[in-house]
């Protein structure tokens, strides 16, 4: 699905206007579907549904989303901030239907507002669209600030909730429900307004706009739906900006034919661990056997492998020599006949950054050696690695880091690879400020793909995969259940697993990182936002591509 911004928008909507669906069915289709939306989710006898009306566009939506509730049995109220009344069909449609109407103008100290606010179990924010440009001000301001209020844990009786010292605990706070996209948020950066509300479905319409996958604005969409309004979609076929669907991420499961072995569906390599981190290993390795790859072998440091041996019996291993538990340069000896016998291969979970483990991973993925400020105390040896052509490479967590070690490390890099770097990777791959990243994320990862001409997965909440050839997917998730550690870990190793099994660098970043994201809200709606952990998705990750084949609801 294309992710678009608001001047492509517009013009999709003046394209279509003129090919004969005028602005105004558009917003009949928009409003009778955001209130279709409504009904999947809230019943009549729940409680009154209030409807806050804006100036323009998105106010005439919210008008007609009121007349079709109004028309399903709900108890539909409706406040408007500023609006013409002349010539205003969908106004006079609602007073004809005989639903309380208040005007802004009308209600001077907002008292009426608080009291319809107190009695609502749903809000509707139909006050600003796509259009918005500069602060909040004004009314529209002013009725923002007491929707956040009302919406909050704590909310109020009569008057700002400043004004209390003991807050009213509201035992079930307002559904809102945002038009297009909540009253505030930037619709290309996502930014947003102090006075936006965080909503807890957002009907978007045509296509999802940019700025509902940005940091903060992520944070205030909720559920998001995105809703046909008659918009053709070939009106979008040069944008280069999707969001990963779940009828996407279903044509990209590996087939399981009946007659297949495990050689069927591949060998994934792993090389992982240290003295201080065994769980990584362990987590990746699991995530990669729980997709589907028919054999997994974790190359492991000696000193840790029984602690593995006892904690997977699913892998097999290749024992590696250490020094003190960290990976050392003469583990390519035991590495480099095995690895042509592996479809896929994952460097760097929990190797640390050692000296002698820092010459393992240049002479798995580049140059024999590092640059000279950190060949000091390095093992003497002349032995290099050939890696096959064809193995396709996951670099993650401390192997980036040892890649950032190295100016301009790139340009020496063998064969084709993905980096799944975190934003603090991320950052000290390419020398700038982690604030820079999270600043740009869409634009860093585009950048970050074309100059290193690797694929590249840009972790966080509405993970970001770019290839080098210019095109960009969003994952839609954003759970702060996921915000724990060994999740990273988790995603490599079903990429890699996936990879295992026969599908493309991209296609596999796409698949692994959709179903560690499902897997994750799977996770938050059994356990909730806070207490899950890693291995918690472990389970999840075969019932998240049941659910995607269909077999489940």
């Amino acid at each position: 699905m294309k992710v678009v911004t608001a001047k492509q928008m517009r013009e999709f909507e003046a394209a279509t206007d003129r090919s004969g669906l005028s602005y105004a069915q558009m917003m009949e289709n928009a409003g009778r579907l955001a209130a279709q939306a409504i009904r999947e989710r809230r019943r009549p006898e729940q409680g009154p549904v209030l409807v806050l009306v804006g100036p323009g566009n998105n106010g005439g939506d919210g008008l007609v989303c009121a007349h079709y509730l109004h028309e399903s049995g709900y108890n539909v109220m409706v406040y408007v901030s500023v609006r013409k009344v002349r010539d205003d069909d969908d106004l006079s449609r609602v007073q004809a239907d005989g639903i309380p109407l208040v005007w802004a103008s009308d209600d001077p100290g907002m008292g009426t507002l608080c009291c319809l606010l107190d009695k609502a179990d749903t809000i509707v924010d139909a006050l600003l669209g796509t259009g918005l440009t500069r602060p909040v001000e004004g009314i529209l301001k002013e009725i923002l600030r007491l929707v956040c209020e009302y919406t909050s844990q704590a909310r109020i009786k009569d008057g700002p909730l400043s004004r209390l010292v003991n807050p009213v605990i509201r035992a079930k706070k307002p559904y809102v429900v945002a038009i297009d996209l909540p009253s505030g948020l930037n619709s290309d950066t996502g930014a947003v307004d102090p006075v936006t509300p965080p909503a807890d479905l957002t009907v978007t319409f045509a296509f999802p706009k940019v700025g509902l996958f940005l940091p903060p604005g992520v944070a205030y969409v909720g559920e998001l739906v995105v809703a046909d309004i008659g918009i053709p979609v070939d009106l979008a076929a040069d944008v280069d900006l999707e969001v990963a669907t779940a009828e996407e991420a279903r044509t990209l499961l590996p087939a399981r034919p009946r007659n297949a072995n495990k050689g069927t569906f591949g060998k994934a390599l792993i090389v992982a661990g240290s003295a201080n981190y065994t769980g990584a290993p362990y987590l990746a390795a699991a995530a990669a056997t729980r997709v589907g790859a028919g054999l997994v072998t974790l190359a492991v440091p000696g000193a840790i492998y029984p602690v593995l041996a006892a904690s997977i019996h699913e892998a097999t291993f290749l024992v590696l020599p250490d020094d003190v538990g960290a990976l050392a340069p003469d583990a390519v000896k035991v590495l480099i006949e095995p690895m042509s016998r592996y479809q896929a291969l994952l460097l760097g979970p929990g190797i640390g950054q050692e000296i002698g483990t820092a010459e393992l991973v240049w002479r798995l993925l580049g140059s024999e050696r590092p640059d000279r400020k950190t060949r000091i105390g390095f093992l003497e040896s002349k032995m290099a690695i050939e890696i096959p052509a064809s193995l396709p490479m996951v670099i993650d967590a401390d192997a980036l880091n040892i890649l950032a070690q190295k100016k301009n490390w790139w340009k020496e890099l063998r064969g084709s690879c993905l980096l799944t770097p975190h934003p603090g990777e991320m950052a000290r791959l390419l020398r700038v400020e982690t604030a820079d990243v999270q600043a740009d994320r869409i634009g860093i990862a585009r950048h970050a793909a074309a100059e290193w001409g690797q694929v590249v997965l840009l972790k966080g909440a509405c993970s970001v995969l770019a290839s080098p050839e210019g095109h960009i997917t969003i994952l839609p998730f954003a759970n702060p259940a996921l915000a724990t550690a060994g999740t990273g870990d988790i995603l490599a190793g079903a990429i890699v697993g996936l990879l295992a099994q026969g599908l493309g660098l991209y296609e596999a970043a796409l698949l692994g990182a959709y179903l560690h994201g499902l897997a994750g809200e799977m996770a938050r709606q059994d356990l909730g936002d806070a207490g899950v952990v890693a291995g918690d998705l472990l389970p999840r990750l075969p019932l998240a591509i049941k659910r995607l084949r269909g077999d489940a609801e």
